[in-house]
């Protein structure tokens, strides 16, 4: 069964605590948030999943008081929101936004450092920052932190946005569909940039989206939301394999078997046979590849299993049709 939507107390282990927040703007029949508890682990990324006008960027902003809420409290790092100075708050939490926000007058170069120039830091410093983060987004520094925002393409701007969001190194980041205007194939590029900045730096993300393909690529947990509740929290594979209720299946395609195995790795459905007992002449992946993977090299060949190696050449076993189904059938009940 799916985890249940409740507090953690655990400051030390829990970045952002929602603990029945509400909130509810003027003239609205219906809370835009109602009764949330959430609890979101440090270093993880935590996705916010729901469609339009659910309540989920409303959420998001209340973490670094954009919005602030009627009832309930939010706790950043053990402490209460309200607790600190606002511009203080906001220095200390990453945000990018779908737009970037960038300064259309600032170089690249200005626009990362305009919170670490805010702070104090000294140009060295900032200049070292600043040529760190462009590599690490993908963007040399000798070409681009001159240039001004218009000179950048969509996925360029998104790439400093996430640089400037980056640029005092904080703990938090908060992201508001910060791909959602972009072309599908820059798309996938800078969700692959975020999920390598994480693996380095493993920072808190809350990020919102409505699109499901993204949140499953991207979260280790998705908080679905339903008018203004949060309807099921858990990790995207649990979600898959046991939803809360139809609204749930429906909206992640949960029935969809294909989007399961994107989340199933090889190492689930080895076979317990001896890998010496097929034919080695056939399709290999490396451990950790998915289920999708491999069932889509058992249809285009000729074989009747996929060889599991490492890059030193070391067989780990072998998968074929009926260890997937067998992997597929086992998280779908749960075990």
């Amino acid at each position: 069964m799916a985890s249940t939507n409740s507090p953690n107390t655990n400051a030390k282990q829990s970045a952002v605590i929602f603990e029945h927040v509400t909130k509810r703007f003027p003239a609205a029949t219906h809370p835009a948030v109602d009764d949330v508890s959430l609890d979101v682990p440090s270093g993880s990324l935590v996705v916010l999943l729901g469609p339009s006008g659910c309540g989920k960027t409303t959420l998001l902003k209340m973490v670094n008081r954009l919005y602030e809420y009627d009832n309930g409290r939010i706790l950043v790092e053990g402490k209460e929101v309200r607790s600190f100075e606002v511009t203080d708050l906001r220095r200390r939490i990453g945000y990018v936004i779908q737009s970037t926000g960038l300064f259309p007058h600032m170089t690249v170069a200005k626009n990362i450092a305009t919170v670490p120039d805010m702070l104090g830091w000294d140009k060295q410093k900032i200049d070292e920052r600043t040529d760190m983060l462009l590599d690490m987004v993908g963007l040399s520094p000798f070409e681009y932190r001159s240039r001004y925002p218009a000179q950048l393409s969509g996925g360029q701007q998104q790439r400093v946005g996430l640089a400037r969001a980056l640029a005092a190194d904080p703990s938090i980041m908060l992201m508001d569909e910060p791909f959602a205007a972009i072309d599908n194939i820059t798309r996938r590029r800078l969700q692959d940039e975020l999920l390598d900045i994480q693996g380095k730096v493993s920072k808190t993300i809350l990020f919102v989206t409505h699109d499901v393909e993204e949140a499953i690529r991207l979260a280790d947990k998705i908080a679905v939301i339903r008018q203004g509740k949060v309807v099921h929290y858990d990790t995207p594979l649990n979600i898959l394999s046991n939803p809360a209720d139809e609204f749930v299946a429906d909206l992640t395609g949960a029935r969809d078997v294909l989007r399961r195995l994107s989340l199933l790795t090889v190492d689930t459905a080895l076979s317990d046979l001896q890998p010496q007992a097929y034919s080695t002449n056939g399709p290999v992946l490396p451990p950790g590849s998915s289920l999708r993977e491999a069932l889509g090299l058992l249809l285009s060949s000729r074989t009747d299993h996929v060889t599991i190696a490492d890059e030193k050449g070391k067989v780990h076993g072998v998968v074929n049709m009926d260890t997937i189904k067998q992997a597929t059938t086992s998280v779908g009940h749960g075990r």
